[in-house]
């Protein structure tokens, strides 16, 4: 999870029955809701091109936080645009327990067969959307075509040194967050910090595949802009990422938050546009 919200990567402690509800045409994404497992996950999808551009949103967000940038990614690209809700937020079914990412990646794969899209994607991660891109991308690399990493929780900021960090960090807004655990964000919050520790020393282990070429769009003030040493180590993990495999980028995003899509989008559209071109 990204640290500003604790799914959102770190939070600012830690960071199929595919039922066609409406068609809104030129005036909306169509929504589609999907049956995974016991429960329904809203995806929102923009026709295009056989060639798919999927937004992950970071912890705690809905599909809603890429709303402005579709049109603008569909009209500039052509390709199918896909969102989605991952489970417990917008218009998907919340899933009692602790968040797994290996849930999560459930989720979002099968929605992706259910909607036809087997191959060809152009995936967008934000924050804690970073942790399903990294299981996605290892275990389905030929599902992608490349991938767009907006400060997204990378394997390799979660070392044995950060976690613990991240952990005590959170526990007073996992504290608060039990005085209303029904209430949406502090449901989330909880369910991330489940676990938190055990989760996320797994997912330091986590490789992403050679073939897969990617670009990661750090913030200059990232999500632990309070915390120098843990600041520089986000700023270490996207470098240390770059330098891992071949193809991939690494893109400041300057005088931006950890809220990049919000505060830079031009900035997101321009490298997501990018990334798509050079397979298209």
């Amino acid at each position: 999870m990204s640290p500003r919200r604790f799914v959102n990567g770190a939070l600012p402690a830690l960071v199929l029955l595919a039922v066609t509800v409406a068609a809104c045409g030129e005036t909306g994404p169509e929504l589609h809701l999907i049956d995974n497992d016991g429960h329904r996950l809203a995806f929102y999808v923009t026709p295009g091109s056989d060639a798919t551009i999927v937004l992950d949103s970071g912890g705690g967000e809905s599909a809603a936080q890429w709303t402005d940038l579709v049109p603008k990614l569909h009209a500039a690209t052509g390709a199918t645009v896909i969102a989605y809700d991952r489970a417990g937020l917008g218009k998907s079914d919340v899933v009692p327990g602790p968040w797994r990412v290996e849930s999560a990646v459930g989720d979002l794969k099968t929605g992706l067969e259910q909607l036809g899209v087997t191959d060809d994607v152009t995936l967008v991660a934000h924050s804690q959307g970073g942790e399903v891109a990294h299981h996605l991308a290892q275990d389905d690399p030929e599902l992608l075509s490349g991938a767009v990493l907006v400060d997204a929780n990378l394997p390799q900021f979660f070392t044995d040194e950060e976690i613990p960090r991240l952990v005590a960090a959170a526990r007073p807004h996992v504290e608060e967050a039990k005085k209303d655990p029904e209430k949406p964000e502090n449901r989330q919050l909880l369910a991330t910090a489940d676990g938190f520790a055990a989760a996320h020393a797994a997912f330091h282990q986590v490789i992403w595949p050679d073939s897969v070429p990617a670009t990661v769009i750090v913030s200059a003030k990232t999500p632990f802009d309070g915390s120098p040493v843990d600041a520089q180590r986000w700023r270490d993990a996207a470098a240390a990422f770059v330098q891992a495999g071949p193809g991939r980028r690494l893109v400041t995003a300057e005088g931006a938050s950890h809220d990049v899509p919000a505060e830079r989008p031009e900035l997101v559209l321009a490298e997501i546009e990018a990334v798509f071109a050079a397979r298209h």
